[in-house]
């Protein structure tokens, strides 16, 4: 199953709202490939990572975020495990967990409880080589700016920061497993 089938089964073709999340996982794919491709090393799976990429933000439609055309119910904090109970659903376990994991650098058990977060309390970080190398991908593209522009780096780290100093340092760590020239 393609991911724009997989996507299609809850986006309207067409719509906004589809045009913003394809365009943003398409430049979250090329990116997280590159890195794929850059660092042989990580062992990573190209075409699974290629996959997740495209389906890491599904769940953005369940979310109330109406500058992106999402008009959903739950704060946008819960795309993740929206997406990853999506996926489940659709027969893609493993892309779930891409899903689940990529908010910031990952969301820690002890993060989530001291900031009352409305998500299943335990920890939300990325484990596997592929989900480390989408989520540290998609720290560069915006869904409510300019989507194809890449964000600098320092950028990319703020947006991990403000979820506290575990998800920063998280940030720094894959970009030093990660980092390839289109970063720096």
């Amino acid at each position: 199953m393609s991911p724009e089938s997989v996507i299609a089964q809850f986006y309207e073709r067409g719509s906004r709202l589809w045009d913003v999340l394809l365009t943003h996982s398409q430049c979250v794919a090329d990116l997280a490939v590159a890195i794929v491709d850059a660092h042989p090393e990580a062992g990573a799976d190209r075409q699974f990572v290629y996959e997740a990429a495209m389906l890491h933000d599904i769940g953005i439609i369940g979310t109330n975020a109406p500058a992106i055309f999402c008009f959903g119910d739950s704060p946008y904090i819960c795309h993740g495990t929206i997406g990853s109970e999506m996926l489940r659903g659709a027969g893609l376990p493993r892309h779930a967990l891409v899903a689940e994991r990529h908010t910031g650098s990952g969301l820690s058990l002890s993060y989530i409880v001291e900031n009352n977060l409305p998500l299943p309390r335990r920890d939300l970080v990325p484990v596997s080589p592929e989900e480390k190398i989408v989520c540290y991908a998609d720290k560069f593209f915006s869904k409510s700016k300019k989507l194809t522009d890449m964000k600098s780096f320092d950028r990319a780290l703020a947006s991990c920061a403000k979820y506290g100093d575990d998800s920063r340092d998280r940030f720094l760590a894959m970009d030093e497993a990660f980092r390839i020239p289109q970063i720096r």
